[in-house]
């Protein structure tokens, strides 16, 4: 088979590699959980080519990711539940009836009226699927999220029913709170110092929430600072014939510090 801009080539491609006998037998032997994880990796491959700025290997990565579409799609018709097309109609259908603003006759003139309006009909459909009139304010957050991610959106629906502050020098009190029980907890219960490092890492989350900003993006962003600044720390060590192994922790200090000067 040869290359194709064509979406049906791709999945006639595949059909060839789940083909009983003459496909692939390392694609034959998977299902959804066993995929799953590689779902979740190029999704994460994704974000991470876009926080690089580079486009060239953001191509390749969506690749990646539409393939895990396919892939899921093309098992599932193979149990008779759906096809790839149904895949298509389903998020089209639902993209038309959640921007009544551009087509319907609706209204919304900036992106907090977008973003209520698409809320207002998320409700509109769960109440018609028969869901959300026993379940709880926080329900409808997958387990599998990323633990950052997953802790800002149970935040968030927390917020939408009123269990949320005001002001976000309040949850940064309640960081310093958290930070005084770790800090007792040292001198005795490990464990529990642990179990109160996941109260500020939350705590945090909600800070980050109330400034309107990503924890899940600045973790990343704040990893790569590390990097950056860590890397500096080798190379000058290394004009100096040494590795970090063989420099103090003081060495590796300063060069910290004038790594993080020169930013």
């Amino acid at each position: 088979m040869s290359p194709s801009r064509d979406i049906g080539r791709l999945l006639e491609i595949m059909a060839a590699l789940r083909t009983p006998k003459t496909g692939c037998p390392w694609d034959l032997q998977q299902n959804f959980s066993t995929i799953a994880p590689y779902t979740l990796e190029e999704a994460y491959e994704v974000a991470d080519a876009i926080a690089r700025g580079d486009l060239g290997d953001l191509k390749d990565e969506l690749g990646d990711l539409l393939l895990q579409v396919v892939f899921h799609a093309r098992m599932a018709e193979e149990q008779g539940a759906f096809k790839f097309g149904d895949v298509v109609e389903a998020i089209t259908a639902k993209l038309i009836r959640r921007h009544p603003h551009v087509f319907g006759e609706k209204r919304a003139g900036d992106p907090d009226a977008v973003k209520g309006l698409w809320e207002e009909i998320k409700a509109q459909e769960k109440s018609a699927r028969g869901r959300g009139k026993d379940e709880g304010a926080l329900a409808g957050v997958p387990v599998a999220l990323p633990a950052l991610t997953r802790a800002l959106k149970l935040q968030d629906k927390a917020g939408k029913v009123g269990f949320d502050w005001n002001d976000p020098r309040a949850v940064l009190r309640k960081i310093r709170e958290e930070a005084g029980e770790i800090e007792a907890a040292l001198d005795g219960d490990e464990q529990q110092a642990a179990a109160e490092i996941g109260d500020l890492l939350f705590a945090a989350v909600n800070l980050a929430r109330h400034l309107h900003a990503d924890p899940e993006a600045l973790l990343r962003q704040t990893n790569q600072k590390f990097e950056r600044r860590f890397a500096a720390i080798e190379v000058a060590l290394a004009a100096r014939g040494k590795k970090p192994q063989d420099a103090t922790l003081a060495e590796m200090d300063a060069l910290w510090d004038e790594a993080k000067a020169r930013e």
